[in-house]
């Protein structure tokens, strides 16, 4: 399984009708075949400067490339991402292992 998450901050104010509309953006990713349990957060650490997140998670390294290349994920980066987000950092993982466990 790969855990895909980004943490964020919008060039928008904080609770506006443009953030709703990103945030409504971020939600329809979902239906991108192979995205599971995508997640909508807010941060409420002040230890960062982000004040979004998201989290999705994918069952093959497949589904998470196929996401990468999709059609709708490539407009939204293009057309919602680039241009108003201010700042972010993604992070991508799959489980730790230690050698000869399963978990």
């Amino acid at each position: 399984m790969i855990q895909h998450t980004v943490v964020y901050r919008l060039k928008h104010p904080l609770n506006s009708a443009k953030e709703k509309d990103f945030q409504e953006a971020i939600a329809r990713l979902a239906d991108i075949p192979g995205v599971r349990h995508l997640r909508r957060h807010r941060q409420v650490s002040p230890k960062n400067k982000f004040t979004f997140g998201l989290s999705m998670e994918f069952s093959t390294m497949d589904d998470y490339r196929a996401y990468n290349v999709h059609p709708a994920h490539v407009a939204f980066v293009r057309d919602r991402w680039v241009p108003e987000v201010a700042a972010f950092m993604e992070i991508d993982y799959t489980s730790y292992r230690k050698a000869g466990t399963q978990s």
